[in-house]
This record gives structure tokens, sequence and C-alpha cells, in this order.
């Protein structure tokens, strides 16, 4: 083990990661601001429902998300250029995570994983070649790192892409139904909006997206096979990138690709005044033992996450207990219309309630069809009447469809959600079954 990860290698790739990583961290943080998500997202909502038992993060008052968002991108910048480096990373780790945590609305993995990576890259001595930080004090310029810098990258994208892959092998997904609901979506895209409305192509993105996830990791591994799957990773993301427009996620994955190509390679296209370490040094750290079992405890988190929702009753698409930060992705289409009755605990008045008074257009949906948003959203009225005095119970009747099957009853109508308490760890009996 120690052999494995603290054998030293040349740091070309995590130096020019740290290059596009930082300038992809700059490109989401202010494309956000520019192309209005967070307008969108964090400006006008009146409620935001965060990530449950973090209520207590909520976006800034009036226009300063704008400038948070504004803040985040000049420390990818400076990230980019490694400028205090460290200080930057933690910064935008910081930062990014809080925003990650106080929206769900908007949730994606792609968020999640930007949030992995950001902390981890606190630690990474990514900025110890062409950096500014090493022009101000040449002591720290080095041209190898340990292993284990690369290996965390591989580990953590084999884990992302085999989950990704076993996820996908449900019949909704087989028979490409999910596909052919999410391509409909699509039709009115010039060019190829009424392509990708044939049967071969839904089978071609089904059936490729399973074998992509599976293999292409694998395949960057393995030299003979690398240039090709490159490629493939190539036309992968960017049709990903045009179709799904789902901001930086296919760049960063390409990005990665720096960790499996030999360091000769990146160097003569990068880097070509950068001296080449020659491989062999095992130098172990002090303080080598944490790592040890700082690597072993982080992988163990990161395998055991995604497999938490067979530990709760019922489907994860039906209940979604344990969908999140289990790189389920694009894997179901889901809508739904919820009815809300608030009825005063004391006079028994039915109190009508519009959603559209509370919520934007996608908080609707969500708090239509995501049983814990359905909840918070619950105790959200509980405690705005109890600002004016009056204790109330609040029913919810709501009817979903999952990817295109009949529409069926998610929250038991007879449960009073105000009076019920989150369980994180068990299955919430008010969700009623799938079957």
């Amino acid at each position: 083990m120690n052999k494995f990860l603290f054998r030293h290698i040349d740091n070309s790739g995590l130096v020019v990661f740290r290059i596009f990583f930082g300038l992809l961290c700059f490109l989401e943080s202010v494309g956000a601001v520019f192309t209005g998500w967070v307008k969108r997202t964090l400006v006008e909502p009146e409620l935001t429902f965060s990530f449950i038992g973090f209520e207590w993060l909520q976006p800034l008052p009036g226009n300063w998300m704008y400038v948070y968002y504004i803040v985040m991108g000049i420390f990818g910048l400076l990230i980019m250029v490694g400028y205090k480096y460290r200080f930057s990373m933690l910064m935008f780790a910081v930062m990014w995570t809080s925003t990650y945590l106080m929206q769900k609305s908007s949730y994606n993995n792609h968020y999640y994983l930007l949030f992995i990576l950001s902390f981890v890259m606190v630690l990474m001595p990514a900025h110890r070649y062409a950096s500014i930080d090493v022009k101000i004090k040449p002591s720290l310029r080095q041209i190898s790192m340990p292993a284990w810098c690369k290996w965390i990258f591989v580990i953590q994208l084999f884990i992302l892409y085999t989950y990704a892959s076993i996820a996908k092998l449900y019949p909704d997904w087989l028979d490409t139904s999910v596909i052919e609901l999410l391509m409909r979506g699509k039709a009115n895209y010039p060019i190829i909006g009424e392509f990708l409305q044939q049967k071969p192509i839904h089978y071609f993105i089904a059936y490729g997206g399973i074998l992509f996830d599976g293999l292409i990791i694998p395949l960057l591994l393995f030299k003979p096979t690398r240039r090709i799957a490159f490629f493939a990773s190539i036309f992968f993301h960017l049709f990903n990138s045009i179709v799904f427009q789902i901001g930086i996620f296919p760049y960063l994955s390409l990005a990665f690709s720096l960790f499996f190509f030999s360091p000769e390679t990146i160097k003569n296209i990068f880097l070509k005044n950068k001296p080449l370490y020659k491989e062999g040094k095992v130098l172990i750290p002090k303080y080598g033992n944490v790592i040890v079992c700082l690597f072993i405890v982080y992988f163990t988190i990161h395998i055991a996450l995604p497999v938490r929702h067979h530990f709760f009753k019922d489907d994860v698409l039906w209940t979604e207990e344990g969908h999140r930060l289990s790189w389920r992705m694009m894997l179901r289409a889901k809508s739904g219309k919820a009815n809300y009755k608030i009825i005063d605990t004391e006079t028994k008045e039915i109190i009508p309630v519009k959603l559209e008074d509370y919520l934007s257009k996608k908080q609707i949906n969500s708090a239509s069809t995501k049983p814990d948003v359905i909840w918070q959203f619950a105790q959200h009225l509980k405690g705005d009447f109890a600002k004016q005095g009056k204790s109330v119970e609040v029913y919810v009747r709501t009817y979903i469809r999952v990817n295109g099957h009949p529409s069926k009853l998610l929250i038991d109508p007879n449960v009073d959600l105000a009076n019920e308490q989150w369980h994180p760890f068990k299955h919430h009996d008010w969700i009623m079954p799938s079957n």
C-alpha cells in the first residue's frame, strides 16, 4: 500500500488539471449569473429548499447572490493561475458547497461532483509548478507528486461511472422508454431535434450510455485502448453538452483524461519547458498512516453511499430515498400535481393554498413529486401559519407519473405531514407503495 500511494510520479497531469479546473470553476460561477440560473434559483424564489439539516443555509438577501457567484468566479481564476492556491481553493470549496446545500430544486450529480473535487483539490500540491505561488516563492517548485494524488481521481471516477452504468440496468431504461421521454423535450432543437426522436437513436443512447459508463475507465487505463477511449469520450461528452446542456461537466470529464495519459504526452503538449520526473522514489511522510486511513475511509464512504437505497423499503425511483449522492444521473422522467390541504386545528377551517403564491414553477414540480421536498414544504406551511398564531395540519394529495406509467398516489392523504418527523436512515410510511 505504501509503495502504491507514496511512490513519486511526474506531476504534469495535476498541474495542467489545476489550470483547467480553475477555468471551469470560473466559467461555472460566472455562467450561472449570466444565464439567469442564479436569478431563477436563488434570487427570485421566496422560499429555498435546502438539504434537510442545513435549513440555516439560505441565499443572501437582495442581489447579493450575484456578488457571491462573481467572487466564486474570481477564486476560480486564482486557482487557475495558482495564486494563494490553497486559500483560493478552500474558499471556492466552502462557497460552492454552501450553495450546493442551500438549494436542491436544481440538484444534479454534477454539482455534487464539483463539491467533492473542490475539497480534494485543496489537498493537492497542484500549485507546485506553473503558478504565481512558485514565482513568488521558488522553494515551492516541484516536478513530482505522490502517486495517491493521481489515484484519488482515477478511483473516484471509476466509482462514479460504475454506479452510473449499474443504475441504468432497469426495464424502463433498457426498453428506451426513458430516453424517448427525455428526447421529446429536445424535438425543437435545430438540425438534430427530429433526429433525436428516432427509435434507433434511443437504443444507441441507452445502451451506449451503459457501455460507456461501465468501460471508459478500464479502457483509459489500458494503453492499447487509451486513444480510442479518449476519442469516444470526446464524442460522448460533447453529445451530452449539446443535447442535455449540463454546464461544465462534460468538459471537466474530458479534463480528467490528463490523469490517464503518460507524463511525457502531457508535458509535450502543455508544459514543453518542464523537466520530466523519472519515477521510482518511495517517500513515506511522517503522517503516511493518516493518509492511508483517510484514503480507505474516503472511498469506503463513496462506495457505500450509492448502495444505501437498497436498505430502504420500495423502489428508489418512486420514493427517492437514497437517490441523491448516488450517481443516479438522468434516469427517470417524473411529473405530477399536488394539492395541499391546510386545516386549522382549533376551528377545523380548511384554508386554501395556492402553490404559485409560495413557489417557482420548478419548485412546484419538486413539491409535487419529491417526498422530501413535499415534507419540507409542509413544515414551511406549518411555520408560516404559526407566525400568524394558528396551529394547522397539512395534508397532501399528489398523483405522479414515473417514466410515462399511469399516475399513482404518492403521499398518504390521511397523514398530517406537518407533525411528521424526518428520518434520514428510515423509510417513511406516509409514502404510498409504488405497486
